[in-house]
């Protein structure tokens, strides 16, 4: 008895509890099966997408390293191949990717990383046996973005979408090559837009998919359920090496944007302003008026922000009229910019609104070949700074500043003075090294002979170079 009506004054209690509580239902929905007879299918809508996403193989050559102690002829006797052949010291790398057709004069979208430092671009169509060869018209490492052309008429070219008014949820599908298995769709949602600070590129500006996004559908095409071009396939994040679900892909409007300069002009001109950013964190909002935007912790000397006064501690809130939320949305409006546009720039200082007019430069080369000692570099040479990218693809520490060496000309001044590809220069003479231009500096600056400190694979070494 005693037990019952414990039990009854708990749902008593439980009761007058939920019934001060006001929970939202949906209607109830009716469960239906397709019509009788009927298939769903997307063929239609993605059959004409499918005819313009290519096959492209890419072919270097490779230089193998020899230490010079092996050319002695006691270690050489180790190393003959058979029939008295030495060791080569070159071989052939080849990589597979895909390719999205954007003219039916044989123009190709694909990623940078697919076609990077080839000798030789080799294309297949869907349905057309021809093996074409193709022309690099320009790449864009910022952005992992290239164009390649066959040549030829009425070729079978996508229709390109607009990537601003995409949603998340929105049902897409992943074309390409994956494995170099031949043609193949994979179906998913956007997961999400806008990614960035992925650490994949130097501007990011990514929708991210759960559409299966493997080796070899790089340079592919996302499309929207019509078969419109939405993105350019570009990465995943796995540990496998396989999808897990989040891939990314380059909205189209960015790939048009560097597309078309690189067809008009070959290479892509990025607007600059010479300041360091950083985000709002909680702490900094609460010494602001404005909540969002992007913090100036560094403006660089004789650069467009510098001349139109801007201030360390300075909170860029707008560019024009575009809103800015964070530093990533800062870097990738006025990177979308020509050089030599005028802006203005809405800042917070001290608590009060401004309006600055900028007129923005021209974003510094990060990378600096030297084809002869004239160059204020060393002949033969080809550096590059240590981005983020760099550094996330190579294993560099941040605690490593300096400038890598990612090319060396055989038989130039830099090759006999003993650089190797993935050297990192970190001093000339006196000077650290931190960016190309310290390079230049440095070499300007020291007469005769220099003493050049690199780092390589954690070990300090110096070359002698004149």
């Amino acid at each position: 008895m005693k037990l019952q009506r414990t039990l009854l004054l708990s749902v008593a209690v439980a009761a007058s509890l939920m019934a001060g509580v006001n929970f939202e239902h949906a209607p109830k929905a009716q469960r239906v099966m397709p019509e009788a007879g009927k298939i769903l299918s997307f063929n239609q809508a993605i059959e004409h997408a499918s005819k313009c996403v290519v096959n492209i193989s890419a072919s270097r050559k490779v230089k193998q390293n020899i230490p010079p102690s092996f050319m002695d002829p006691f270690f050489r006797q180790f190393f003959d191949m058979p029939y008295g052949r030495m060791m080569p010291r070159e071989r052939v790398q080849r990589s597979l990717g895909s390719g999205v057709i954007v003219t039916e004069d044989g123009y190709i979208i694909t990623n940078n990383h697919v076609v990077d430092g080839a000798d030789e671009v080799k294309v297949t169509v869907p349905g057309d046996q021809k093996e074409y060869k193709a022309k690099i018209v320009g790449t864009d490492p910022k952005t992992d973005i290239a164009v390649i052309k066959i040549e030829g008429k009425k070729f079978p070219a996508i229709k390109m979408g607009d990537s601003d008014s995409l949603k998340t949820g929105d049902l897409v599908f992943a074309i390409g090559n994956p494995f170099g298995v031949g043609e193949s769709v994979s179906q998913g949602i956007i997961s999400a837009l806008g990614k960035d600070s992925v650490g994949i590129n130097q501007y990011e500006n990514f929708i991210q998919t759960d559409a299966a996004i493997n080796p070899g559908n790089s340079g592919g095409a996302l499309v929207d359920s019509r078969g419109v071009l939405i993105g350019i396939n570009s990465a995943i994040i796995t540990r496998s090496g396989a999808s897990n679900g989040i891939g990314f892909a380059i909205p189209v409007n960015m790939a048009q944007r560097v597309a078309t300069q690189l067809i008009e002009h070959g290479r892509v001109d990025y607007g600059y302003l010479g300041v360091s950013i950083s985000d709002l964190t909680p702490d900094l909002r609460k010494v602001y008026d404005h909540k969002e935007g992007a913090v100036v912790v560094n403006v660089e000397k004789d650069t467009p922000a510098a001349k139109a006064g801007l201030k360390r501690g300075d909170l860029i809130v707008k560019v024009d009229d575009t809103p800015i939320h964070d530093a990533s949305d800062l870097k990738n409006t006025i990177g979308a910019l020509p050089p030599g546009k005028k802006v203005r720039l809405s800042i917070e200082r001290n608590r009060k609104t401004k309006v600055v007019e900028v007129k923005l430069g021209r974003f510094p080369d990060s990378e600096l070949k030297a084809e002869g000692g004239d160059k204020g570099v060393v002949d033969g040479l080809t550096l590059q700074n240590l981005d983020k990218q760099i550094r996330n693809r190579l294993g560099i520490p941040d605690d490593i500043e300096g400038v890598l060496v990612s090319g060396v000309k055989e038989d130039s001044e830099a090759a006999k003075a003993g650089f190797m590809p993935g050297d990192i220069i970190i001093q000339i003479e006196d000077m650290m090294i931190k960016n190309v231009g310290d390079v230049e500096k440095a070499m300007k600056r020291y007469s005769g002979k220099k003493r050049v400190y690199i780092n390589r694979r954690g070990m300090i070494r110096i070359l002698v170079v004149d």
